[in-house]
């Protein structure tokens, strides 16, 4: 979710990883449409198209790619691409919540979709504002925790001119967080240091967690999630549940 597959489990095989990895670049590649449409198809002067294109690049889509989504996302190919940015709330199992963030050429249809996928997996589509305050909209930044420390992080951040809230550990993932509109300084600070990190992305994250503490909860809330995540006008899913790991090894015995 969100970038980073926080509940993988044992049983993802080879054909989940490889659907994961196509949706993973059409996602890349709607963001390069998205920006050459707004701003047209010169890196140099359109500095969100040149974003959305080091992304893609930084997450292995192929250059035909992102050379063809740049050209017709620009409209140089006869094709008129127009896409939607769209939230849905969404309330699942035991307290969870879920943002579900699509963009869509066909509204009618992203709003069909997802309905269809929450009622038949465990959800209830929201009331507008009844979810999202339990969000906030900050920039994150995700790098493996092997070679490198808190206090290493913080002080290249800092070098660099930047501001980060905070930098905490998730099993093998450094996360840094700072506000949305300081994500760019915090990810060349990282690039002026020499640091690698996996993405940079600004996320709905959520202000408590809510934990999934019973296997069945924590089946529905995930099943839930796989059917959100497979649609493909929906770019990210963000939640605020925790599922401890004595939960997710129940699971994978079933």
């Amino acid at each position: 979710m969100a970038g980073h597959s926080k509940w993988a489990t044992t049983k993802h095989k080879k054909a989940a990883l490889d659907a994961k990895r196509a949706k993973a670049f059409a996602k890349y590649i709607k963001g390069i449409e998205v920006a050459a449409r707004a701003g047209g198809p010169d890196l140099a002067g359109n500095p969100a198209l040149d974003l959305a294109v080091s992304k893609a690049k930084k997450n292995s889509v192929p250059n035909d790619n992102i050379d063809r989504a740049i050209k017709r996302g620009a409209g140089l190919t006869g094709e008129v691409v127009d896409y939607t940015e769209i939230m849905y709330e969404v309330r699942g199992p035991s307290g969870s919540a879920l943002m579900v963030e699509c963009l869509t050429d066909n509204k009618n249809r992203a709003a069909s979709d997802v309905r269809v996928a929450v009622t038949r997996n465990g959800g209830t589509l929201a009331d507008s504002g009844s979810v999202a305050f339990l969000f906030a909209r900050k920039g994150v930044v995700r790098l493996p925790a092997e070679g490198n420390t808190e206090d290493g992080l913080l002080e290249a951040i800092l070098e660099g001119g930047a501001d980060a809230e905070e930098v905490q550990q998730d099993g093998d993932v450094f996360e840094i967080v700072s506000e949305a509109s300081d994500l760019r300084a915090v990810a060349e600070a990282l690039d002026a240091a020499g640091i690698e990190y996996e993405s940079d992305e600004a996320e709905f994250l959520p202000s408590m967690k809510v934990e999934l503490e019973d296997a069945k909860s924590a089946a529905t809330f995930l099943k839930l999630v796989d059917a959100l995540e497979e649609l493909d006008d929906v770019q990210n899913v963000y939640s605020n549940v925790d599922i401890p790991e004595s939960v997710l090894a129940e699971l994978d015995e079933d």
